[in-house]
Parts: structure tokens; C-alpha cells; sequence
């Protein structure tokens, strides 16, 4: 079976996101004999078909509107269901925000749209604006299954971070005091780009713990 993996293809990381995942699946299939594809979304009809979704970094409130005019957005919400539950989906940076149930004062100043999926609060640019991106080796809480022993090269871009997490949210990383990778249940959020670097653990570690359990849970109930 192939399985299929969809980028939201409105504004932002597009093109690094999609051939990121191209990478990490031919690994896969080389490794492990699993066949996927992927598509860009930029239209609705199109996240259903989809096992697994995701919402790059880039401007985050022209992504939700753009997400809400298509009518992406209510399909994203049905068919992430319940958190652990539904289709896996990655937000990094943007995606972030809008995985969001709950914003900080700038996301309600500008009528941020949220997807309200994951229970935590987010707050936008919480390291500054572009002139203050950096990158930073990032120790991660993730099992050495996946190679985490070693720093990741995370690279914050007017990131954003979480300021409150709910006990069923899986904190990954913090840097500075602030929530910059969570996971709870099918959802994974990430306020740095994985796909702007060489390093696809992230990627990798997405597919493993989410996309393919996912389809293993679906194949069970046909």
C-alpha cells in the first residue's frame, strides 16, 4: 500500500517540507520496504485522502485565513478527531500556532485563526523577530530508538513557544525556560524548522511514532 503524506501548500516552508519528506521516504522504503508519496495541498477534496498532514512555518495568521477560505481547515479538524485518535499531523513554527487551542495577546490582536486541536497556549515571536533567528543544538526528550542522543540543529525563525501545556501533552524540548517541541497524542508541534536542515530525525521520528501507528490502527478496523 501506498500511503500518502499532505504538506499545506498555501504560504510558508513549502518546497523544504515536501522534499524533506520525499527523503525520509525513500530512506524508508530502502530500509524498510514502505512506499509513500507526497502532495501538496492547496485546495479543499484533498486532506481526506491523506494519512498524515502537514502545516509548515511561515506567516501564520495569511496560512489560517487562507486554510479557512479554502475550507482546509474544518477538514483538518475532522479528520484530526480526538488527540491520539486521528490523522497525525506536524506543525512547525506556523503550524505551531495554529495547532493552538489557546493564544497569547498578539494572537487575539491580529484574529489569529486557530485549528484548536492541541491543549496548550501559544504565544507568537517569543524569541524575537527575523533579525533574531538563530540556530542552536537542542537536546531533546525523545527515545535514542531515533537517534536523539545527540543535539538536533534546531533553527528558530520569529519562533513562536508554548507558555502552558496540559498534563496530557508530551513536552520534547525546552529551551530558555519556554516549550519549543510538544507532542499529544497524533499531534506533534515544533516552534523550529527540521526541514531547513540536513537532519531528518524529526521527520523520521513523525513517521515512525505517529504516521505508521496510525495506519496500523486503520488496517486493524477494516
Amino acid at each position: 500500500m501506498t500511503t500518502k503524506i499532505g504538506i499545506i501548500a498555501i504560504q510558508g516552508n513549502v518546497e523544504e517540507h515536501f522534499r524533506a519528506f520525499e527523503k525520509t521516504l525513500a530512506e524508508r522504503e530502502v530500509e524498510q520496504g514502505e512506499k509513500g508519496e507526497v502532495v501538496k495541498i492547496k485546495h479543499s477534496g484533498i486532506v481526506g485522502s491523506c494519512d498524515a498532514i502537514v502545516i509548515p512555518g511561515g506567516e501564520s495568521t495569511t496560512i489560517g485565513r487562507l486554510m479557512q477560505r479554502e475550507g482546509i481547515s474544518e477538514e483538518i479538524k475532522e479528520a484530526a478527531g480526538e488527540a491520539g485518535e486521528g490523522t497525525p499531523i506536524f506543525g512547525t513554527c506556523a503550524g505551531m500556532v495554529l495547532l493552538a487551542k489557546e493564544g497569547n495577546e498578539e494572537v487575539a490582536r491580529t484574529g489569529q485563526p486557530l485549528l484548536g486541536l492541541m491543549d496548550v497556549r501559544v504565544k507568537r515571536n517569543a524569541f524575537g523577530r527575523q533579525r533574531e533567528s538563530f540556530e542552536v543544538p537542542l537536546k531533546m526528550s525523545v527515545s535514542d530508538d531515533f537517534g536523539f542522543d545527540e543535539p538536533f540543529p534546531a533553527v528558530f525563525i520569529r519562533a513562536p513557544a508554548l507558555t502552558h501545556a496540559a498534563d496530557s501533552v508530551e513536552v520534547l524540548a525546552t529551551l530558555n525556560g519556554r516549550i519549543v517541541a510538544a507532542r499529544q497524542g497524533n499531534l506533534l508541534a515544533l516552534s523550529f524548522h527540521p526541514e531547513l536542515t540536513a537532519d531528518r530525525r524529526i521527520h523520521h521520528y513523525f513517521l515512525e511514532t505517529n504516521f505508521f501507528k496510525s495506519l496500523t490502527k486503520k488496517a486493524s478496523r477494516n
